[in-house]
């Protein structure tokens, strides 16, 4: 059998401050800190990972969080806002929540049928909780205040703004294997039925809009799944063959990656469930110590002492 693309692997955003950052996540949305390693390109930076307890493909959200980053700006070219999936009846609980702590939000409205609510993180990043029509079976990371019947899911959609949606629309059903699933005047839902979870693209045309500028509050780029290193060297040659020019397999230790530039200008990747988290944390102890890559282990002495300091996470 062929393989499929398995619906989102991780999002991979801009960030400010990094402690910032790490509050805002570990504690006001109640996710898994994961994985505390640094920027293969740039190491005296860190890399964030969030996520459920395993860090599930489909679940992890990371961050380059650069402490003097200028602000972005949200536009054509860029993947625009990330879709958590919420359980019925939980709106009202984040409403209260973000009030309470000074978020920026808007009450929530409907599309394709789904109640939503957007809100900004401390950077700008613009996010939706929705509440799909079938209720996500994932089993959520809780904490003290962010209980199972209000947690997050994980991935539900990521939205698209493109100033014409038709080639990566393309990429989307002729190498991906998704299909156009609703539309509704300008937003057009991409679904793939290999996976329940963590499945629609959203395509938002418009051509008026200016073009993004990617910087702080922005997405770096977006991650399909792909089960093994096999299933990502096929969809290599997928895009080969498309005319892309995606780059040689990399091996970013928690997964294997393969990146290219979608026709629409948004930095897409291909991203193995292959080798995981555990590869050099027991589950238990995931996000409490600093991780390096191998090639930059010589500099732990200095990026420990260059690094802004992180509080160990909750570990259970």
């Amino acid at each position: 059998m062929e393989p499929r693309i398995l619906g989102l692997h991780h999002v991979t955003a801009i960030a400010g401050q990094a402690r910032r950052n790490f509050d805002f996540y570990s504690q006001v949305l109640g996710l898994r800190f994961l994985k505390k390693t640094v920027n293969f390109d740039d190491p005296g930076t860190y890399h964030f990972y969030f996520g459920d307890e395993t860090g599930s493909a489909g679940t992890i959200l990371t961050f380059f969080p650069w402490e003097h980053i200028t602000p972005g700006r949200r536009g054509t070219g860029q993947a625009t806002e990330i879709g958590y999936a919420v359980p019925a009846g939980s709106l009202e609980f984040w409403l209260q929540r973000f009030e309470q702590r000074g978020i920026i939000y808007n009450k929530p409205a409907e599309k394709f049928g789904e109640q939503y609510l957007t809100f900004l993180d401390p950077d700008g990043l613009k996010f939706e909780l929705i509440v799909p029509k079938t209720a996500d079976p994932r089993t959520p990371w809780t904490t003290a205040d962010v209980g199972a019947d209000v947690a997050t899911r994980g991935f539900h959609t990521v939205t698209l703004t493109l100033a014409n949606i038709k080639a990566t629309a393309e990429v989307l059903t002729d190498v991906f294997g998704y299909r156009l699933a609703e539309q509704h005047v300008n937003r057009y839902r991409f679904a793939t039925d290999a996976v329940p979870t963590a499945n629609f693209i959203d395509l938002v045309e418009a051509p008026g809009e200016a073009r993004s500028v990617t910087a702080g509050g922005s997405v770096h780029h977006i991650a399909f799944r792909v089960p093994d290193d096999a299933a990502e060297l096929h969809f290599r040659q997928k895009l080969l063959a498309k005319g892309l020019q995606p780059t040689p397999q990399i091996d970013r230790d928690y997964f294997h990656s393969v990146y290219f530039r979608e026709p629409g200008g948004v930095l897409f990747e291909i991203a193995t469930d292959n080798p995981g988290f555990t590869v050099d944390e027991p589950l238990a102890e995931l996000g409490t110590g600093l991780k390096l890559p191998k090639q930059h282990e010589h500099l732990r002495a200095q990026l420990e002492a260059h690094l802004p300091p992180i509080p160990a996470p909750l570990v259970r």
